[in-house]
């Protein structure tokens, strides 16, 4: 196992009706403003809910946080922040709500120039304005994470940010919630924290077992849920399993002392900017052509993933890890998940070069756990994935 630092201090709150607790995490002398995205949590009762739970406490709201959380957008609450005096943020939403708060929470306290900055420049956020979450759909695990991702339209990017200043002070998660969320989006969220790990597994073995083994029950669990939480999401017990997965799938706990990968996230961001997919959809149609391309690399993961987690016993490595990827394959088609490029766009001609052009023009020139995957490389994967 390789050498590693671990500290992870957002609060986890989870349970049923856990959100009335909200009251006892925010200072009753601070001044929030609390975000949210397109106003469901209106018609689902979270938003009643979180308002009793801070009656006592001055909040502001900002909401219209789109899917793909907007530069534009994110500055309008900006202003909101520096003209009336805020002092906390509360996100109450899924991902992209607290995507979008991390930013703020660091534009908020930057000194420089543009806050766009800080994405362009890969600058960390040290010490960002407090905030915390009330989580409304698993999927990202950004709820345990100090990392985001932001959207800019005008360019058509979308680009990452992070720092020990960027953790949730807390973070709620109630699995209640998951029963009014539309079976698309409990389909991107399965798919999501799927990939998530397996951009921290689907790398090369150093013999780190527990890791390993960590990274696999995750697997195996949302296997075992995701037919059960799409038949009937009042299923408690499912959605619990399903909640808590996508947070340990992305929480840095799996990824300490091994190799990441991370170039699946980073090609299918491009996809979701150019074309405006579902994130998680992207992923599902970068990950099989990835993994293809780069079989010599991982096929020894991949054929332990076939027999720990798919139960393939049969065949010789290259017979186990192809298997592995068509078993993947056919779990995101079970959940509805197209797997193509064209299956989402007429207009994908052009798609990998233009990928490749960006990832020059950045200096990306060696993604993946190996930093070997240059932009020409990165072409022809998209191109398998057409």
């Amino acid at each position: 196992m390789n050498n590693f630092e671990f500290k992870n201090p957002t609060k986890i709150i989870f349970g049923k009706d856990s959100i009335k607790k909200l009251s006892n995490e925010i200072p009753n002398d601070a001044k929030v403003l609390m975000l949210y995205g397109g106003g469901s949590i209106k018609k689902n009762g979270i938003y009643d809910q979180v308002k009793t739970a801070l009656a006592n406490v001055e909040v502001i709201e900002f909401g219209g946080i789109p899917a793909n959380p907007e530069y534009a957008i994110l500055m309008e609450a900006l202003k909101m922040i520096k003209n009336e005096n805020i002092t906390y943020l509360l996100a109450v939403g899924v991902g992209s709500v607290i995507d979008g708060t991390k930013f703020l929470s660091a534009a908020a306290l930057f000194e420089g120039d543009s806050p766009w900055d800080i994405l362009t420049k890969n600058i960390k956020t040290e010490k960002g304005m407090p905030f915390g979450t009330v989580l409304t759909l698993p999927a990202t695990g950004s709820e345990m994470n100090s990392g985001a991702v932001i959207t800019r339209k005008e360019t058509k990017e979308k680009l990452s940010m992070g720092g020990p200043g960027l953790f949730p002070e807390f973070s709620i998660l109630d699995p209640q919630v998951i029963t009014s969320i539309p079976q698309r989006q409990l389909a991107n969220g399965l798919t999501d924290a799927f990939t998530h790990v397996l951009e921290q597994y689907m790398t090369y073995s150093i013999n780190a077992r527990l890791q390993d083994r960590f990274a696999e029950s995750i697997l195996q669990t949302l296997i075992e849920v995701a037919p059960k939480v799409l038949k009937d999401p009042t299923d408690y017990k499912a959605a619990s399993d399903f909640m808590w997965s996508c947070t340990m799938a992305l929480n840095g706990l799996i990824q300490k002392g091994v190799p990441g990968d991370w170039a699946v996230h980073a090609i299918g961001h491009e996809l979701t900017a150019l074309f405006g997919i579902d994130h998680a959809r992207t992923l599902a149609v970068i990950a099989p052509s990835h993994y293809k391309f780069n079989f010599e690399a991982k096929k020894e993961k991949l054929a332990q993933y076939a027999e720990r987690v798919w139960n393939i016993t049969e065949g010789d490595t290259d017979a186990k890890a192809h298997a592995a990827i068509d078993k993947t394959v056919a779990f995101f088609h079970q959940l509805g998940i197209d797997t193509k490029l064209s299956e989402y766009t007429n207009d994908y001609e052009g798609t990998a070069e233009t990928i490749s052009q960006r990832f020059t023009e950045r200096k990306w020139l060696g993604l993946g756990e190996h930093k070997s995957l240059s932009p020409d490389k990165v072409e022809q994967i998209v191109k398998m994935a057409y």
